[in-house]
């Protein structure tokens, strides 16, 4: 979905443009993201394009969709349902954006188009988390395990660590020197 800013200026400074689309994005996200997007629902769109002051324009959506995404642990897939709301500022000029707040996502349009699409795509992957487990590891599932590997939880790996580490030979009659106290 493809705007001309010039034309939202022309015909949307005094009634906003509203919009309800299902798009289609899962080849662009694979094609971009392949590590972190493994498949992807059509993801229905809605909301308004509005001219604000000094010619900005401002658009608002709700985006939702179902995305499959790696386990952070496996790497099995596991199923993500976003849904979330975005608002992004669109300005022609590069100065512009200081009128606004560093918290706002303010984009310079070059091209006279603001493009919806990228927006919502790149949204969707902001929406992923750094963390993703599935069902089956949320439920304590063992963890991954190879030759000579494993994946250990952060709250056992002193203990492997500690386990699995070598004594220095010059330094194992230390080891006798405080007999009263116990390995810490």
């Amino acid at each position: 979905m493809k705007w001309s800013l010039t034309e939202l200026r022309k015909n949307h400074r005094s009634e906003p443009l509203l919009f309800d689309e299902t798009l289609d994005l899962k080849a662009d996200l694979m094609a971009r993201y392949g590590d972190e997007v493994l498949d992807l629902s059509p993801v229905h769109v809605t909301g308004t394009v509005s001219v604000i002051d000094g010619g900005d324009v401002v658009v608002t959506a709700q985006v939702i969709a179902d995305l499959t995404v790696p386990s952070s642990r496996s790497l099995a897939p596991v199923d993500l349902p976003v849904n979330f709301s975005m608002t992004e500022f669109y300005v022609s000029d590069p100065a512009a954006t200081q009128r606004f707040e560093k918290t706002d996502v303010v984009m310079v349009v070059s091209d006279d188009q603001v493009v919806l699409d990228k927006a919502v795509g790149d949204n969707i992957i902001l929406q992923i988390p750094m963390h993703i487990l599935s069902d089956a590891e949320k439920q304590g599932e063992a963890m991954p395990a190879g030759q000579d590997w494993q994946v250990v939880a952060e709250a056992d790996l002193e203990a492997v660590e500690k386990e699995n580490q070598p004594v220095d030979p010059r330094l194992a009659k230390l080891k006798d020197f405080f007999p009263d106290q116990d390995d810490q």
